[in-house]
């Protein structure tokens, strides 16, 4: 169901409950969030010739900004300091969502769609894990709400994939693979610098494995599994299949150990 900025009760903030490494983590999403109107007028170049996508895609845009701009109000509630339209400007001026495209970057139609799925089972994720990380009452609910929608946006993207001839299967496990690997690219890294970095030169790896840091801490084994059949589904894998329960628990222990040797590197 949608929601506004007006069903969150902001009236019970508690500022003794803000953790800080989370509320840094929520400074750089919300730069994210708010960045979708890039990423509709990219999508709508993609998909010109489907118009119920087209309209799909203008109401995901929408959810998506709002999205950000809760979060913003939030990090600007728990940080008075933080000037949330600043480091929107400071993001955008380090990255832009690629414009003036035809076709998709991932090859086809469903590739797009199936990179789509793939980053909502990863947002659906992580704001499950921060609302299971938190105590923060206003944050609970921002983040509660946020999850709900990443999942209906998930499912909107892969009801769409029947619109498309599949790729086959390799294709498909491939486009999955490379955009699960690009949480390392700059978008996030960017967004990490204009939220908590407000002087200084922009070091792209050191804010990529502070985000990282700030992620994967907050992760439960629930929260992983969830994701993985998630994305299996997207790429026509049986999620209960033996194949499905040795990727969860790869998944699982890779995830483990990179926040074991993020934490013993500071």
């Amino acid at each position: 169901m949608a929601w506004t900025m007006t069903d969150i009760d902001w009236s019970v903030f508690d500022a003794g409950r803000v953790d800080d490494g989370l509320l840094r983590l929520v400074k750089a999403a919300a730069l994210v969030e708010a960045n979708a109107d890039d990423y509709v007028r990219y999508l709508r170049q993609v998909f010109a010739d489907n118009p119920s996508l087209l309209a799909d895609i203008d109401h995901w845009g929408e959810e998506e900004c709002r999205h950000g701009f809760a979060l913003g109000r939030w990090a600007e509630m728990a940080d008075p300091t933080f000037d949330f339209d600043g480091a929107r400007e400071r993001f955008s001026a380090l990255y832009r969502v690629p414009q003036g495209m035809a076709t998709s970057v991932r090859g086809s139609h469903a590739g797009e769609l199936i990179a789509r799925c793939v980053v909502e089972c990863g947002t659906s994720s992580l704001y499950s894990a921060i609302r299971d990380a938190t105590d923060e009452p206003v944050l609970r609910q921002i983040s509660h709400r946020i999850a709900g929608d990443e999942f209906r946006h998930y499912q909107l993207f892969r009801r769409h994939l029947t619109d498309y001839p599949p790729p086959p299967a390799w294709r498909r496990y491939a486009v999955a693979l490379g955009r699960v690997l690009e949480v390392h690219d700059d978008e996030l890294a960017s967004a990490w610098h204009a939220a908590n970095v407000i002087d200084g030169r922009y070091d792209r790896r050191a804010c990529a494995r502070a985000y990282e840091r700030h992620a994967t801490r907050l992760y439960r084994r629930r929260h992983v599994g969830r994701m993985v059949n998630m994305v299996l589904k997207a790429v026509e894998v049986d999620p209960q299949g033996r194949l499905a329960r040795w990727i969860e628990r790869l998944a699982w222990r890779l995830l483990s150990l990179r926040v074991d040797t993020t934490a013993s590197a500071n």
